[in-house]
């Protein structure tokens, strides 16, 4: 059995604690808001984050940074936007043989940098593990069987993590193509937000299936073009990822957008639903595609609708209207 400290008390973070704990593991979760302990300890769920699900009392909560100390596993479970300032409280606290577990999906503004790129600045003396895939927080708390992917620039430490933490809820596969796993699940939350938009704009099954399927292939452009595998994208971390999230009222990605295809401002509906990574998701991979040349349609109208004011409804002609494509396009990065 290991020991293990998961930084956030989210609801993925809660959930990887109760799942570990349940098979055994020692389990401390550290959050940076005192009351967010207070309350989960006097209720014994994060009623917010992870509703119904009880926070046995064998799972130390703290607000005590230097909780990271002597951990043989640390999983970062924070919004992609506070990453590197949690990762910079923790660095000193951190045992040099310490594993770092990424479970964040998004990319940092304005640096457009993958999390294991910002824990790898902040942290750099240890090993970084990417842990990516379909797996709903709700789900993996209640042991609903799960499969996800562990990435590392070194095998052996994905070897690692999978030999620890796989049980027989929660199944881990190995894959050394980091950037792919990454972006895999950082992209797909654009694509679940525009499933959303789908939704509120009452739109049918051919247009969802649409979407997610020319989706993926723009989310591969992306990828391939910044150092990913094709074969990537066709796997968990990606088509995985993006069927769960574009069809679950679990994502939060799909929640607010479909506030967003109802009338609701983007802001507003961040706002309702809370933490929405695709929303600054969107802003970054906008900004990456132009920076590298790739062309991502779905993207940028939905970068449109959310920062430009475009109404969905006119994002949805604009690309439906796109000048005659092969399916099968060979040139993905355009180097004009």
């Amino acid at each position: 059995m290991a020991k293990f400290t998961i930084l956030g008390m989210g609801g993925f973070g809660l959930s990887l604690a109760v799942m570990l704990n349940n098979f055994g593991h020692d389990v401390t979760v550290w959050s940076a808001f005192e009351q967010e302990v207070d309350d989960i300890k006097r209720d014994g769920e994060n009623k917010q984050k992870l509703p119904g699900v009880k926070i046995s009392d064998e799972i130390i909560l703290t607000n005590d940074i230097n909780s990271v100390s002597g951990a043989e596993i640390v999983i970062f479970g924070i919004p992609t936007g506070k990453v590197r300032e949690v990762a910079q409280k923790a660095a000193p606290h951190i045992s040099p043989e310490t594993v770092i577990v990424n479970t964040g999906k998004g990319l940092e503004e304005p640096s457009l940098k993958r999390m294991s790129e910002v824990l790898e600045e902040e942290i750099p003396n240890n090993p970084i593990v990417v842990l990516s895939g379909p797996s709903h927080a709700e789900e993996v708390a209640l042991g609903i069987p799960t499969t996800v992917v562990a990435a590392s620039k070194d095998h052996k430490y994905a070897d690692y993590i999978q030999s620890v933490m796989s049980n027989n809820t929660f199944r881990i596969y190995i894959n050394s193509d980091v950037v792919g796993c990454e972006l895999g699940g950082s992209l797909k939350n654009i694509i679940a937000l525009c499933a959303g938009i789908c939704d509120g704009m009452s739109l049918g099954d051919n247009t969802k299936a649409a979407l997610m399927t020319r989706g993926i292939t723009e989310i591969a452009r992306l990828g391939v073009a910044l150092g990913g595998r094709s074969e990537t994208f066709a796997g968990l971390t990606g088509i995985g990822d993006l069927i769960v999230t574009c069809t679950s009222m679990h994502s939060r990605n799909r929640r607010a957008g479909i506030l967003i295809g109802q009338g609701t401002t983007p802001e507003d509906a961040v706002k309702h639903v809370g933490t929405v990574e695709g929303y600054i998701c969107t802003k970054a991979a906008y900004e990456l595609a132009r920076k590298v040349g790739v062309d991502m349609p779905i993207t940028e109208q939905c970068y449109n609708v959310l920062f430009n004011g475009l109404s969905a409804k006119s994002a949805l002609t604009n690309l439906m209207g796109r000048p005659k494509r092969h399916e099968a396009e060979t040139v993905w990065v355009d180097k004009a």
